[in-house]
């Protein structure tokens, strides 16, 4: 199914992928529902970062992932539905983790029965590479065991087997995209990377939490030509598809080469503050693509030195927006 001329909805289209992929979607012809979580303000989030001209082909839609009436309109008439909405901030679900389960949970059933209702051709769900927990083995496949080491990582398995179910049960057909840990332009500036750029840029000595657990860090231009590439494969139905690149590096390393790349010197300190809770940390993620190599035909083209540069160029032009974030 070839997205051009389809009419697609994207949920959570205000995030960090979110606004990458509507943005791209736009641009490669698709005509675009963006559903944003309500503000008072009214604001469109990180789309309202996207070009203008962008901005402007997408219809919005505001409410709240919890309310299934909210949902209904702007799923009627939907050929396929990308499900990113979620909250994914793990140190607020050890605040409250009521509000995960009811967004995350109920908000994908919501989402789910909307489209069983108005007969979507797809829906791509989004998974989250923290799902898997620490690594029981690597690189770690579609097959690997799922573990809650969070409540937040908890809630993203419950709506995975939501999903799961409605295609088993109803037919519904659920793609579910599994990315590893995606940067670039826009991220919340609580994400790692961020974090460490916009550190260096202002201080001598960067405070992190742990050192030594490693990731495996995909480009979010990688990250949407993969969401489109399960939208658009016919193969991808019932099933799901890590989306990495086969790669990890500590938190340690990140930052020496992130400093090294901004021709910086600043010491790196473990702060015990941005320690997760004992038990609660992932160690390590090392995607298994094959999979998605395989069924889609799509691998991840942007290295990590050159996806940095891309990000540190821009969070250095963008800093002034996270002047005041307690993130950094």
């Amino acid at each position: 199914m070839k997205i051009e001329s389809k009419n697609i909805l994207v949920t959570g289209a205000g995030g960090f992928i979110g606004s990458h992929l509507t943005e791209t979607l736009v641009k490669q012809g698709a005509n675009v529902k963006a559903f944003l979580r309500y503000r008072s303000d009214n604001s469109i989030g990180l789309l309202a970062q996207s070009p203008k001209n962008v901005r402007d082909e997408v219809e919005m839609f505001r409410g709240d992932l919890k309310d299934p009436e909210a949902l209904r309109k702007p799923v009627r008439g939907c050929d396929l539905v990308f499900h990113l909405g979620s909250l994914i901030a793990i140190p607020y679900s050890y605040v409250n983790p009521m509000d995960f389960i009811q967004t995350n949970v109920m908000g994908t059933a919501n989402l789910l029965n909307a489209c069983l209702a108005s007969d979507v051709a797809k829906i791509i769900h989004t998974s989250t590479s923290e799902v898997y927990g620490t690594a029981c083995y690597v690189p770690i496949d579609e097959k690997h065991p799922l573990q809650g080491q969070s409540p937040y990582s908890a809630t993203k398995i419950a709506a995975d087997k939501l999903a799961e179910s409605y295609y088993r049960s109803f037919g519904l057909p659920v793609a579910t995209v599994r990315p590893f840990n995606t940067y670039g332009p826009r991220q919340s500036a609580r994400a790692i990377i961020p974090t460490i750029i916009l550190q260096g840029l202002k201080n001598d000595v960067l405070r992190l939490g742990a050192l030594h657990p490693t990731r495996d860090l995909m480009f979010v231009d990688d990250t949407v030509k993969g969401f489109i590439s399960v939208a658009e494969s016919g193969d991808s139905t019932g099933e799901v598809i890590n989306l990495g690149t086969g790669h990890e590096i500590s938190i340690g390393d990140l930052a020496e080469t992130i400093l090294a790349i901004m021709g910086k010197a600043s010491q790196i300190h473990r702060d015990r503050d941005r320690i997760r809770p004992e038990h609660s940390e992932v160690e390590r993620l090392l995607c298994d693509n094959k999979k998605a190599k395989s069924l889609l035909s799509w691998e991840p083209t942007i290295s990590l030195e050159e996806g940095l540069r891309q990000t540190i160029e821009w969070f250095t032009s963008h800093a002034q927006i996270y002047r005041d974030s307690h993130a950094v």
